[in-house]
C-alpha cells in the first residue's frame, strides 16, 4: 500500500549525499599494452582527479597517490590531460600545471616541462625523436587582441614538442585556438586542427596535415579540410596511415576518409558521429583493425554503437542498452568507451567481437527499476511554429502517491553550452526531484546536438529568444495535455543554462521560481569578462560586441529587473573564471532592491562547476527548500 502525500514532498530514497556517494566521474579512457588507465573524479576527495589503472592481470590499483591530481585547465575546460607510453606516463597536475613524467617501473614522478605560466593539453607521443607533442597556452607572453573600443589580453595558443630534457620547440603558432596534434604511424606527418576567433570549433574548424622531416622540423603544410562553416572534429591516422576525420559539410557531423582525389564519407547517414568540443581530445570512433571502425553515434537524442565497414561503407548497429557514451578509444582490436544506461551510472566498458563487458564494478544501488524515472522522447511545437525537443520525467516512487485530483510540480531544465545537449542516461540529480514527486521536462531547446547543424544553427544570433520560447513552450506543451500543475512551474539551469532561466523568468510569464547555477545575468559584462576560448562565443549567439551593444542590453535580464516577478535562488563559485561571481551579486542586489525573493548561496572553493561533495549536497538541498517555499 502506497503512503500518500502532496506531490513535491514525497520521502524519498535518494538523498543528497548520495548525488555523491555513488562512483566517481570518469573521463579520459588510454591504453598502451595490455594495460588500461583512466580518471577518475572524486567528490569526496575535494573533486580530486585521480589516475587509476587496470592492468592486464586484472589488477586496479591508483597510480598517484593523494594528493596528486591530473588536471589541465587550457581552454578553462581541460581534457587530455594525459600520455601513456610503454616506458612513462605523461601528466598534467592540477597544482601548477606543468607536465611531469611519471616512471612506470620506479613510479619516480619528475617534473619535464619548464617552469612558468604555461597550460599543457592533448598529446601525443613522437616515438622517432623520443619527444612529446602537444598543445601549449603561454599566459606569460599575452598577445593584445584589439576590438572597436578595447584593447583585451589573451594568451597564445601553439603546438609544441618536450624532449625527454624539457627542451621546449614550437611546431606550430599563428591560430589562436589549437588541437589534436596527431601523428601518422610512421612519424612523418602530423595532422591538427584550428581556429580563429569568433568561431568556436562547433562552428568553424580548419584540419591541417604536415610533413616532418628526420630533424622534426615542418617542412609543408596543407589544409585538409574545413573552413570557417565546416566544423571537423577528431582528426586521426588509421594503421594503414590513412587519415580520418568527421565533418558537418553535409549537415550531419560524418566520417570521412581523405586521399589524394579528396575526402569521401565512409558512411553516409542522418546521425552525429562527434559533439561539442568543449574539451580536449573527445573520441567518437576508432580503428579495431585496417577495415573496421568502432564508432558512437547520435540519432534523436539518443547514443548507439556500430561498426563500419570501410570496403562496403555500411555500418552495422551493436545492441546495447546504453544512453550515453563516449570517449571511445581502441586497441589490439579492443574497444574501450564510457557508458551509462536509464538505470545505471556512468561506468568503464570494454567491446571485444560485440560482445561488451564492464572492465571496473557498476554501482550496487539499492534503486530499482520502480524508484526510477525513465525519459519519454516528446516533440512540441513552439509558439513561433517551429519544432523542439525534450525529455519528459513523470514523478516516480514506488512506496509513495499523491492526493486524487493534484498535479505535480514541473522543473524544466536548461543544459548548459548553450552549444550543447542533455542526457538519457541514469542521472540522479533527475531522480533526486522525480522521486519527490516533481516531474521534469529536460529540453534540448533549438541550439542543441544531436539533431544536424541546421537545427544547431537556429541559435544563431537568437540567444536569448529561442531558447526561451522552447523552454516555455515546452512548459505550456505539459499543461496542455494536464500532466504538470500550471501554478507550480519550475526553472532550473547551469552557466549558459542559467542565462536561459533568467530570461524566461524576465520575458516569460510562465514560470513561478528559478534557480541560476552560475549563471548569466548581463550579456555586455560576460563578452567582457569572460576567458579566451568563449571571448567570442557571443558574436554568433547575441550579436558583434560591441557593435551590437544595444542587443546585449535587449537580451539581459539585469536591465529589465522590472519584468522580472517571481522569486530566484542564484547558486555560485566564487573562484568561477568562466562566469564571475559578479554576475550572480549584480542580479541579487537588483532583485533585493526590487524587493523579489531571492537566496544567494556561494562556494568560496569553487570554480565553473561544482566538483566538491559538500557543494553539490549543499546546492540541491538549498534549491529544493527553495522551491518547496516558492510553491507553499
Amino acid at each position: 500500500m502506497k503512503q500518500i502525500h502532496a506531490y513535491g514532498q514525497w520521502p524519498s530514497p535518494i538523498s543528497a549525499e548520495m548525488l555523491t556517494q555513488q562512483s566517481a566521474k570518469l573521463s579520459e579512457v588510454r591504453c598502451c599494452d595490455e594495460s588500461v588507465f583512466w580518471l577518475e573524479s572524486r567528490p569526496s576527495e575535494k573533486g580530486r582527479n585521480a589516475l587509476v589503472e587496470l592492468s592486464a592481470a586484472g589488477i586496479t590499483s591508483e597510480i598517484l597517490p593523494a594528493p596528486h591530481s591530473v588536471r589541465t585547465r587550457a581552454h578553462e575546460y581541460g581534457g587530455a590531460s594525459y600520455w601513456v607510453t610503454a616506458e612513462r606516463i605523461f601528466c598534467v597536475l592540477d597544482a601548477d600545471q606543468r607536465v611531469y613524467t611519471l616512471d612506470r617501473n620506479t613510479h619516480a614522478l619528475t617534473p619535464l616541462s619548464p617552469a612558468g605560466n604555461f597550460r599543457y593539453a592533448d598529446f601525443s607521443w613522437d616515438e622517432n625523436r623520443q619527444r612529446l607533442i602537444c598543445v601549449r597556452e603561454d599566459h606569460s607572453h599575452a598577445v593584445h587582441a584589439q576590438t572597436d573600443h578595447e584593447t583585451k589580453t589573451e594568451e597564445r595558443s601553439e603546438i609544441v614538442a618536450i624532449d625527454l630534457k624539457g627542451n621546449v620547440t614550437i611546431l606550430v603558432s599563428g591560430a589562436d585556438f589549437y588541437s589534436n596534434p596527431r601523428l601518422n604511424p610512421t612519424g612523418d606527418k602530423l595532422s591538427y586542427l584550428c581556429w580563429n576567433h569568433p568561431q568556436m570549433p562547433w562552428d568553424g574548424t580548419e584540419c591541417y596535415c604536415t610533413d616532418i622531416n628526420e630533424t622534426g622540423e615542418i617542412i609543408c603544410t596543407q589544409l585538409i579540410a574545413g573552413s570557417k562553416t565546416e566544423s571537423v572534429f577528431q582528426p586521426q591516422w588509421s594503421p594503414a596511415g590513412e587519415l580520418f576525420f568527421v565533418s558537418d559539410r553535409n549537415n550531419w557531423w560524418n566520417i570521412y576518409r581523405y586521399s589524394k582525389t579528396g575526402a569521401e564519407c565512409v558512411c553516409d547517414m542522418p546521425a552525429e558521429f562527434a559533439t561539442p568540443q568543449w574539451v580536449f581530445d573527445m573520441s567518437t570512433y576508432g580503428f579495431l583493425n585496417a577495415q573496421e571502425i568502432f564508432c558512437c553515434f547520435s540519432q534523436h537524442g539518443q547514443w548507439l554503437l556500430g561498426l563500419i565497414d570501410l570496403v562496403s561503407k555500411k555500418l552495422k548497429p551493436i545492441q546495447h542498452e546504453f544512453k550515453d557514451i563516449a570517449g571511445v578509444q581502441c586497441n589490439n582490436e579492443h574497444a574501450y568507451f564510457f557508458a551509462a544506461s536509464a538505470t545505471q551510472s556512468n561506468s568503464l566498458y570494454c567491446s571485444h567481437k560485440q560482445i561488451i563487458k564492464p572492465l571496473i564494478p557498476t554501482n550496487n544501488s539499492s534503486l530499482t527499476q520502480d524508484d526510477i524515472a525513465q525519459p519519454q522522447a516528446i516533440s512540441f511545437t513552439t509558439t513561433d511554429n517551429e519544432i523542439a525537443h525534450a525529455f519528459y520525467y513523470a514523478p516516480k516512487n514506488k512506496l509513495n502517491a499523491a492526493f486524487e485530483n493534484t498535479l505535480p510540480p514541473l522543473i524544466v531544465m536548461c543544459h548548459g553550452g548553450p552549444t550543447g545537449a542533455t542526457e538519457t542516461s541514469l542521472n540522479l540529480k533527475i531522480q533526486f526531484w522525480t522521486s519527490r514527486g516533481f516531474a521534469v521536462l529536460d529540453v534540448n531547446y533549438r541550439g542543441s546536438t544531436g539533431y544536424g547543424r541546421q537545427y544547431r544553427d537556429r541559435l544563431k544570433n537568437n540567444w536569448g529568444i529561442t531558447d526561451v520560447i522552447d523552454v516555455c513552450s515546452g512548459a505550456n506543451c505539459l499543461i496542455e495535455r494536464g500532466l504538470v500543475d500550471k501554478n507550480k512551474i519550475a526553472i532550473r539551469g547551469s552557466s549558459a543554462g542559467g542565462y536561459t532561466v533568467l530570461a524566461a523568468l524576465t520575458f516569460g510569464d510562465i514560470f513561478k521560481a528559478g534557480a541560476s547555477l552560475y549563471g548569466i545575468g548581463d550579456l555586455e559584462a560576460l563578452a567582457k569578462d569572460t576567458h579566451k576560448f568563449e571571448a567570442h562565443y557571443l558574436d554568433s549567439l547575441v550579436g558583434e560586441y560591441p557593435k551590437e551593444k544595444a542587443i546585449y542590453h535587449a537580451r539581459s535580464p539585469i536591465y529589465h529587473i522590472d519584468q522580472l516577478n517571481c522569486p530566484v535562488i542564484f547558486l555560485q563559485g566564487l573562484k568561477d573564471k568562466v562566469v564571475p561571481p559578479t554576475q550572480a551579486e549584480t542580479m541579487v542586489a537588483a532583485l533585493t532592491k526590487k524587493g523579489i525573493k531571492n537566496t544567494y548561496v556561494t562556494f568560496a572553493e569553487e570554480g565553473h562547476g561544482f566538483r566538491q561533495a559538500e557543494s553539490i549536497q549543499q546546492a540541491i538541498e538549498a534549491e529544493l527548500r527553495f522551491f518547496l517555499e516558492a510553491f507553499n
